[in-house]
């Protein structure tokens, strides 16, 4: 299935957002993959539409950042934007819309998985974003990804969903214990069955230990872990004498 649009009506983009294409052609070039175009000798992907998708998403979601969280303070909102704009969140974010069986690819990329490549979801919905904005203007726009990311924003301002717990601990750590994390980590299994176990040292002290399926994963449960103790949330005696 190479031809997204063979298997779905042309509409189905419109239904998935909720929004109505004016302009069937921008709907198109949003979905058109540089793979396919490259197959077909179009002129036309979907790269222009992810530039300026890119500026319009930055701009609704640092607006929404800033009127919806008066209390934080500038770091935090620059953390909470980069939390939720970034590869991994639009490319969850994608997938939610099915937006992936939408795109028009060549054989190459379809026969890689292109369907659900991050890198490639994420791209085509900031196309999308682009070509909402130039087909229905900022107000469509903005709605549209206001509706889609605010659950997020929210969710992480709660301390809900995914952190990036090790830039937290490094910098909660260099601040209030004026020591920087040190992570060991032990792995076992066979290559294709992994299991990694990481703990990490904040002053020669073990405060947290995390496992999972990747170093990263590991890791960052870890931080995790630490990062509560610090805070308050578990915080262990030995971190209170400090």
């Amino acid at each position: 299935m190479r031809r997204a649009e063979a298997e779905a009506p042309p509409d189905a983009l419109d239904r998935a957002l909720g929004v109505a294409f004016r302009d069937p052609r921008l709907r198109q070039a949003a979905l058109t993959h540089r793979s396919f175009a490259f197959e077909q000798g179009l002129g036309v992907t979907n790269e222009r539409l992810e530039f300026l998708g890119d500026a319009v998403l930055g701009l609704v979601v640092t607006d929404m950042a800033y009127r919806a969280f008066p209390e934080l303070p500038e770091g935090n909102l620059a953390k909470l934007r980069a939390a939720v704009v970034n590869m991994a969140a639009l490319a969850d974010v994608a997938r939610s819309l099915g937006l992936g069986q939408l795109l028009l690819l060549g054989k190459g990329e379809e026969r890689s998985g292109g369907r659900d490549k991050a890198s490639i979801l994420a791209d085509a919905l900031e196309a999308v974003f682009g070509a909402v904005y130039l087909d229905r203007g900022l107000d469509v726009a903005r709605e549209l990804i206001e509706r889609l990311f605010r659950p997020r924003m929210e969710a992480y301002v709660r301390g809900e969903g995914d952190r990036d717990y090790k830039t937290l601990l490094q910098e909660l750590s260099s601040q209030e214990l004026r020591s920087m994390p040190e992570y060991r980590v032990d792995e076992r299994g066979p290559d294709h069955e992994k299991e990694f176990t990481a703990t990490v040292f904040v002053g020669g002290e073990p405060l947290g230990t995390g496992v999972g399926r990747s170093k990263k994963e590991a890791e960052q449960q870890a931080a995790r872990e630490a990062f509560e103790r610090i805070t308050g949330r578990g915080r262990g005696p030995e971190v209170e004498e400090r």
